[in-house]
């Protein structure tokens, strides 16, 4: 439930935010944990909260609009190891001294 003190509007907030996340698919324990910290971000960011982090109150567009563009989707591309593996295949020459990077342009990625 909402922290004590919130209004009726705080209460509706957090009902809403905690039935989408586990519409979603998320547990009851990860929708708590989703629901409170975009309940602290939107009280930070009007002012309700004791203390705020840089970028609950900087960032200019609210969680909701964000939605999830700052989330980790994963490393940034293949690993070296399967850059090595395609350019085995490819049969390039000196793949074994080369680093990521050097296997990236080597096989055209």
């Amino acid at each position: 439930m909402c922290p004590a003190g919130s209004g009726k509007k705080r209460e509706r907030q957090y009902g809403h935010i905690k039935d989408q996340a586990e519409e979603r698919g998320a547990s009851q324990k990860r929708a708590k944990e989703i629901t409170a910290r975009t309940m602290n971000k939107e009280r930070a960011r009007s002012g309700e909260a004791k203390t705020a982090g840089k970028a609950s109150t900087r960032d200019p567009k609210s969680a909701s609009q964000r939605g999830g563009e700052r989330a980790h989707h994963g490393s940034a591309g293949p690993t070296r190891d399967q850059l090595y593996a395609e350019a085995k295949r490819r049969n390039i020459d000196g793949r074994s001294t080369m680093n990521k990077a050097q296997l990236r342009r080597a096989v055209g990625r």
